[in-house]
């Protein structure tokens, strides 16, 4: 069995009663095998070792006048056999009985010391396989050494090396796996190096595997683990997520309110103080009202009240400078880092509106509504345009009608009180209102409303000159129609509101359809002017209505209207008329044939129906020919007497008289066609030309002429559209052979004298196409353009011109064409076709006028537009 022993020094009391022990989390002692069946033994007796490596004093050790050195073993059935010894020094006393611990940094250096001892064989170096195991402990590796490396690890040996040539090699993640070199292995020394500095922060733990292998590449031993944990260092500072970091706190908070949390991140290890972050408050800004409002949990970075006394009226906001440090806050070897946290103070309802004033005053014109009469201003130290700002304003006492209401200003929140009902300065003279403001949102608890958020308001009432009105407004009467001109229907007279002012009023007529009535300009008396009929348009449903306006003498005037309503009673004024006034009959005498008729009357009950119808007695003709019978009371039937009456258009007086009082008679006459009948009892259609005084030859002339007259239209429609499509074809108004206007005309080809047979005549003749003209040299070929300038009006001709304005519209074309710039032939070079090169003249441009002495062109000027030009050139040189 192999032992390592090396030896550790721990400082202890000279009188001492204690036990070591350390937390698992932070070391321990690890054979690879969980520690299964391991013991702990002390070489002293004063003190003994637990199953978790902790060390106790099993009696009272007092007196120590010198360093206490023992060693403590390491023992199981899977591990070698592990050994470390402890030297205690003396200090001074505990004063404690019983088992005590020894400090947890005296603990924490032991066993750091334990995981990192070696074997016994450690004398020399090598790992020594026993069993056909190897067995390595991990292999600690503190980041971010500055060498040199290579640096040594660990040695490793086979024992079959004494006896064959052995290889070693590594292999995992950092050796043969990216990253790739971080450790290398010398491969027949077996001593494993690390290459360059490690950084816990990217990769905290290496596993690893040894292999054994001889000069044949043959395996000579079983492939080791080997586990490298890299021991973290103190490189990173804390970090804050963000620089600057918002929160808020209601004002008038009580201490120990949460008000907002900072977090800090530390890339070391957070189970050691490389870790551990802590945070403390390094500045306030303002320092009102005392320099430390706020404190900040050390552990958690919850920032929460210490003092009362946050004002948002005074201070809105706070600053606060945070700092986080790590090794557990030790500013001595910890990093820090800094953030902001802005502190926003929140308003709360702390402060009620106060109006500016006790009292206000205002005026409003009587009969007016949506006016502002009065503004009041109030005082609000809260947040403005916030629910604690704005102002809610209500009358409490002074308007029980309720003429007033108050609409605060969402801009300035002034109360502006407003008139919603009119108000009368005859009944209300000066209104006195009591008025008081609160918040939107209610105060906040235990604060009290102020007494400056009540105030008066007085009102007056400004007297203006209201226009009369009519009490009765309308105003009915009745009256029987046929009230003579002149009669006094009544008096509408008006009335002045304005009882403190003196002033007169005058009527006048506004509206009187039928002109029918009048009215006193002084006292307001109606009088006709004509005869009341019930029967007159103007009347609806027996009512007549007038529309009259009273006028005061104010400043300014002031009218008003009332409409006069006049029911007239009817009165049988009105005699009956016969319906239908024609009809006609058979020639012959049927049971069921006959006329029936009625009577209209615009009179109303009872001056109407029922009617009473009878034939006059002169002619006798009437009587004999002719009957009426009775059907009910507003019908009766007219029928023939005779068997047979010659067909014919017969009138028939007919006597009807209705049942007013007294009753009126009306003598009317219907016409009667009596005509020959079918089978049905309906007149033919000869029987009732027959019937009308005509004859056979009568009839037929009149067919003939309808049918001639039909044909004249035919005609007349068909020659219309004719000449419509002329016109639309050529809008010239002369025929086309006689244009001479200036056109290219294409003549029949008569052909050439002796002395023209050698002349291409082809080149004389108008091309069906121009491509040829197209494809020729260029040369000068300016197309007819027609100016671009308005167009002249010509006259319309009428569809069917009168003759006698036939000369008048050619002349009026005439005169409009001579006048048009844009008409045909325009002020342009032509291209006429092609006539062939060369000549056989010789040059006409050394021809000279003939003329001698000035010649007179003002005639051109009567040429019209198109001689303009040539008349300004030529014309007028006295002028210039």
């Amino acid at each position: 069995m192999n032992y390592i022993s090396l030896s550790l020094s721990l400082s202890l009391s000279r009188s001492l009663s204690l036990a070591l022990a350390l937390s698992l989390s932070l070391v321990r002692f690890d054979d690879c095998m969980e520690n299964e069946g391991v013991v702990f033994q002390s070489g002293d007796a004063r003190f003994s070792v637990g199953t978790d490596g902790s060390i106790y004093t099993q009696r009272e050790v007092a007196g120590l006048s010198g360093p206490v050195q023992f060693t403590v073993t390491a023992s199981g059935p899977h591990t070698h056999v592990w050994e470390t010894t402890v030297k205690l020094l003396g200090q001074s006393p505990l004063g404690n009985n019983g088992p005590q611990l020894i400090s947890p940094s005296l603990a924490l250096a032991l066993f750091l010391f334990l995981l990192r001892s070696l074997q016994r064989e450690m004398s020399s170096k090598v790992l020594r396989r026993q069993k056909r195991d190897w067995v390595i402990p991990p292999i600690n590796v503190p980041e971010n050494s500055r060498g040199p490396f290579p640096q040594m690890l660990v040695s490793i040996r086979s024992d079959q090396d004494r006896n064959i040539s052995i290889r070693y090699s590594i292999t995992g993640v950092g050796a043969d796996q990216p990253p790739n070199e971080v450790f290398s292995i010398d491969p027949v020394a077996g001593k494993m190096f690390v290459t360059k500095p490690l950084d816990r922060e990217r990769r905290s733990s290496y596993h690893l595997r040894a292999h054994a292998v001889n000069m044949n590449g043959e395996r000579v031993e079983s492939p080791i683990d080997l586990y490298i944990y890299v021991i973290d260092m103190n490189d990173n500072r804390p970090e804050f997520k963000n620089q600057v970091y918002n929160g808020s706190v209601d004002e008038g908070s009580k201490p120990g309110t949460f008000v907002m949390h900072l977090a800090a991140f530390d890339n070391d290890d957070n189970t050691t103080a490389n870790g551990m972050v802590r945070y403390r408050i390094l500045s306030q800004t303002p320092h009102s009202p005392i320099p430390n409002m706020f404190t900040i949990n050390s552990e958690t970075g919850d920032i929460v009240t210490v003092a009362a006394g946050l004002d948002r009226e005074k201070v809105s906001q706070y600053s606060i400078i945070v700092q986080a440090t790590d090794m557990e806050g030790n500013l001595n070897f910890g990093l820090s880092n800094t953030a902001t946290a802005i502190i926003s103070v929140t308003d709360i309802n702390d402060n009620p509106p106060e109006l500016t004033s006790r009292t206000f005053s205002g005026e409003v014109p009587e009969n007016r509504v949506n006016v502002v009469v009065a503004n009041l201003t109030v005082i609000d130290r809260d947040q403005p345009h916030s629910p604690n700002w704005n102002a809610v304003y209500r009358i409490i006492s002074g308007d029980p009608i309720g003429h007033f209401t108050i609409i605060t200003d969402q801009h300035t929140n002034d109360g502006m009180v407003t008139v919603v009902k009119p108000v009368d300065f005859e009944q209300n003279r000066a209104f006195m209102l009591t008025v008081v403001v609160n918040n939107q949102a209610p105060l906040a608890s235990g604060i009290q409303s102020s007494l400056q958020s009540t105030s008066g308001v007085t009102i007056s009432v400004v007297d203006i000159n209201e226009p009369p009105y009519f009490p009765t407004n309308p105003k009915s009467i009745r009256f029987e129609e046929g009230v003579p001109a002149g009669t006094s229907l009544t008096t509408f007279s008006a009335s002045d509101p304005d009882r403190f002012m003196q002033q007169s009023i005058r009527y006048s007529k506004l509206a009187d359809p039928a002109d029918w009535l009048s009215i006193n300009n002084t006292n307001g008396q109606i009088i006709t002017t004509a005869t009341l009929d019930r029967e007159s348009i103007y009347v609806k449903n027996n009512i007549y209505e007038a529309t009259f306006l009273a006028v005061d003498n104010g400043s300014p005037m002031a009218s008003g209207t009332g409409t006069l309503q006049i029911y007239l009673i009817d009165v049988n004024d009105n005699a009956p008329s016969l319906l239908p006034r024609e009809s006609q009959i058979c020639e012959r005498i049927n049971r069921n044939a006959g006329i029936n008729i009625t009577a209209a009357d615009t009179d109303t009950d009872p001056n109407v129906g029922p009617f009473v119808f009878e034939l006059p007695t002169f002619p006798a003709s009437i009587r004999r020919n002719w009957t009426v019978s009775r059907l009910n009371g507003d019908y009766a039937r007219l029928s023939l007497r005779t068997q047979y009456l010659e067909p014919g258009v017969y009138e028939v007086p007919v006597i009807v008289t209705d049942s007013g009082n007294p009753p009126l008679s009306n003598r009317s006459i219907i016409k009667v066609k009596v005509c020959p009948c079918d089978e049905n009892g309906d007149c033919t259609l000869v029987g009732a030309v027959a019937a009308a005084g005509l004859g056979t030859g009568a009839i037929i002339a009149i067919l003939i002429c309808i049918i001639i007259l039909l044909s004249m239209v035919l005609v007349f429609v068909l020659w219309m559209k004719r000449r419509e499509k002329e016109r639309q074809t050529k809008q010239l108004l002369i025929d086309p052979e006689d244009d001479v206007r200036d056109n290219i005309l294409k003549y029949d080809e008569e052909g050439g004298g002796e002395e023209d047979q050698d002349y291409d005549l082809s080149q004389l003749q108008q091309p069906d196409s121009l491509e040829h003209i197209i494809s020729k040299p260029p040369g000068v070929r300016r197309v007819d353009e027609r100016p671009i300038i308005p167009e002249s009006q010509y006259p319309i001709r009428p569809v069917v011109p009168h003759p006698g304005d036939i000369g008048d519209f050619i002349n009026e074309g005439l005169r409009a064409a001579d006048n048009d710039p844009t008409a045909p032939p325009y002020d342009s070079l032509l291209v006429f076709d092609y006539e062939g090169s060369g000549s056989t003249v010789g040059s006409v441009s050394s021809l000279n006028s003939s003329s001698t002495g000035d010649q007179d062109y003002d005639y051109l000027n009567d040429w019209g537009p198109r001689f303009k030009k040539l008349a300004d050139m030529y014309g007028g040189g006295d002028d210039e």
